[in-house]
């Protein structure tokens, strides 16, 4: 089974690439983390398991990220949220099960809120609401923090390739998109992956979001010795279990 391909043209004229595999059944959707894209090994894990078993899915950059238009610097949380949804909603149809990678499980909340009617299921992977505050403002210094208002960006060094920008309508509208200081009006079932050894989202997160979430069906799978990306062979055999357990519920 082939994956089409397509760009969706936003209304200010950014263009948002997508990947689409049809099939029966609900629409597996992955939703990338920050700076990250598409074709990561997550994403292609899906796919191929979506082809193996003829089920629908969905991947898409958002604008600023992989071969979408549009800069990284211009985007924030409530932006990417809306270029998901825009793609979401005019690629498919029916049931949807969301899986989201660190930023992409904020992203993936905030649609799942978004479509409660749709969503059949939610998969957080090292899943990271509320980032922008907690993991980038809380642990600048402040005067970098200052910096930052003042002049709009400051740039942090990355382990995966150029310094990435950092921009205060990042800080600013993630505030307005915070989730984790009150319940989280999610009822459909929750799956939490979590690696215990990532260095970049503290492992408790997932319990803050199994705390907060309405879900009374909510399971959180710590992987002791996982990293971030939750990439390796048995990593991905796990991910690949928890999507078969939620279609066959």
């Amino acid at each position: 089974m082939s994956e089409d391909s397509g760009r969706l043209t936003r209304a200010d004229g950014v263009e948002l690439a997508w990947k689409r595999l049809s099939g029966k059944g609900p629409t597996i959707v992955f939703l990338p983390g920050f700076h990250s894209d598409m074709e990561g090994s997550k994403a292609i894990f899906l796919a191929a398991f979506a082809a193996e078993q003829g089920l629908p899915m969905l991947r898409l950059d958002y604008s600023g990220h992989g071969v979408s238009g549009g800069r990284f610097e211009d985007g924030t949380i409530g932006i990417w949220t809306a270029d998901a949804l825009a793609v979401i909603d005019a690629m498919t149809d029916g049931p949807l099960l969301l899986v989201g990678s660190s930023m992409g499980g904020w992203i993936g909340l905030n649609v799942a809120l978004a479509r409660p009617d749709r969503v059949m299921a939610y998969i957080g992977i090292a899943a990271a609401p509320d980032f922008t505050e907690t993991l980038i403002w809380g642990m600048m210094p402040t005067a970098i923090q200052d910096k930052l208002m003042a002049e709009g960006v400051v740039y942090a060094p990355s382990d995966y390739g150029d310094p990435l920008p950092l921009t205060r309508a990042l800080i600013e509208d993630g505030r307005q998109n915070l989730l984790l200081d009150d319940p989280v009006a999610l009822t459909c079932p929750v799956r939490l992956l979590q690696g215990q050894k990532d260095v970049e989202v503290p492992w408790h997160t997932a319990l803050s979001i199994a705390d907060k979430v309405e879900s009374q069906d909510v399971r959180v799978l710590l992987i002791k010795d996982g990293d971030h990306r939750l990439s390796r062979d048995a990593d991905l055999a796990l991910l690949r279990e928890t999507v078969m357990e939620l279609l066959a519920a």
